[in-house]
């Protein structure tokens, strides 16, 4: 099991139509082979959203990543950004 952290910040003014671009693909998402679960955390203060994001591996994210960006949804998200996003990958381990 991977967690990905995906670690955005929106640009000044566009904090709701990001929520709305979240909002609409995340079903998509949520249903992607692979993909166990999605939570969204937003900061109103700074307008960054965090989305904790947990998948059967790595390699199956990257599948997913590489879907979204080759249809034009991960561009349309970065151009609302203020900076590009910070993806962080985690293997759970037991302990």
């Amino acid at each position: 099991m991977t967690t990905v952290i995906l670690e955005i910040t929106a640009k000044n003014g566009s904090a709701e139509d990001v929520m709305a671009m979240l909002q609409m693909r995340l079903p998509d998402t949520r249903s992607y082979d692979g993909c166990g679960d999605v939570t969204v955390n937003f900061d109103k203060d700074t307008l960054t959203f965090v989305l904790v994001e947990y998948w059967e591996s790595k390699s199956h994210y990257e599948r997913y990543l590489a879907w979204r960006k080759e249809t034009g949804v991960f561009g349309n998200l970065v151009n609302l950004l203020e900076t590009e996003p910070s993806i962080r990958y985690f293997e759970v381990i037991d302990i």
